[in-house]
């Protein structure tokens, strides 16, 4: 299937409708998007994700906005950048949500509709379970507060270290801020995932030196049956070890690829831990390490993927402050 780009009124959308769930949606874009009568909408999707597309599509129709649906076929990996009609779309547009199978999050597509002041929230793997339960049914106002608070004390820091199973991990902070993803774009250029809840980080490229295990999931992996060990030097992954070391191939590809780029925090009390990676990095006792592309974040390295770690009950230490013991909170 080609990509195609629709705009469909809101009387053709009424055969599609279950009023709970529009109104649902409708819910989601004004508290989140702060989306607004008479603005410019886009909705990024691909055929995996397309009725959840179209029901924001026809949500956001409800609310008076001016939207555009555009379906595209799923993309290989999370991070490679989207047909340039998804470009488009995107810098013609006020607000966008983007339900699609893949992370379109980390590309110069998203980071170019953002610079010019498109609010966007991703949603990368989003199923029709995930938009009545868990992370997206949390009290947004409290997700705000928390994230708020874990970007700022790892703005402060100059290091972190991870701690599980007798592995350490060390990460160089210095001279780089954090990023609240609280899941509320108010403002123009805001984006981030929906549902969203966490603080994260681009440690420096070549200061992460150890070894971690990652044992919640892993990129588009899913839940992992048994724990990945992962061995880290100035930056850079050298080892893995695990049975599903072999599905992380691409990022033995380049040293781009293998750069550690991400330090995460969850910090969504209602997130569950489901093998979907856009809910399981928001969820409360785990944090996550990333590889890849983090130069749309405050980093230096460009990669065609970005493939996260879900790290569960660490122990995390930012400079010599204790945040997390085994996974509860001590701040």
């Amino acid at each position: 299937m080609s990509p195609i780009s629709l705009q469909i009124g809101l009387k053709s959308c009424e055969r599609y409708w279950n009023m709970n769930r529009i109104e649902l949606l409708q819910s989601v874009l004004r508290s989140s998007l702060h989306l607004k009568k008479g603005e410019r909408f886009a909705v990024i999707t691909d055929t995996n994700k397309l009725d959840i597309g179209r029901d924001f599509h026809c949500a956001a129709a409800a609310l008076g906005a001016h939207s555009t649906l555009v379906c595209i076929e799923p993309m290989q990996v999370s991070g490679e950048e989207p047909p340039q009609i998804v470009c488009d779309a995107l810098m013609q547009s006020d607000a966008a949500v983007c339900p699609m199978s893949v992370s379109i999050t980390h590309t110069n597509a998203r980071l170019q509709a953002s610079a010019n002041g498109c609010r966007v929230g991703t949603m990368p793997g989003i199923t029709d379970e995930m938009l009545l339960t868990g992370a997206m049914t949390a009290d947004y106002e409290q997700v705000e507060q928390f994230t708020l608070r874990l970007t700022e004390m790892l703005s402060r820091a100059d290091s972190a270290t991870i701690q599980k199973d007798g592995h350490t991990l060390t990460l160089d902070l210095k001279g780089r801020r954090g990023v609240a993803s609280t899941g509320v774009f108010r403002h123009k250029g805001n984006s981030g995932n929906l549902p969203s809840g966490e603080a994260y980080i681009a440690p420096v490229e070549n200061g992460s030196n150890g070894s971690v295990v990652v044992d919640g999931s892993f990129g588009d992996i899913g839940l992992l049956g048994s724990p990945i060990q992962l061995t880290v030097r100035d930056g850079k992954l050298v080892d893995i070890q695990g049975q599903d070391a072999d599905k992380l191939s691409v990022l033995r590809e380049s040293e781009a690829n293998a750069t550690l780029c991400e330090l995460g925090i969850g910090a969504n009390y209602a997130a569950r831990l489901r093998g979907i990676l856009l809910e399981d990095e928001k969820a409360y006792h785990t944090i996550h390490v990333a590889f890849g592309t983090n130069d749309d974040f405050g980093g230096t390295n460009k990669a065609p993927c970005h493939m996260d770690g879900i790290i569960k009950n660490p122990t995390l230490y930012l400079d010599d402050v204790l945040v997390m013991r085994d996974g509860e909170y001590l701040i």
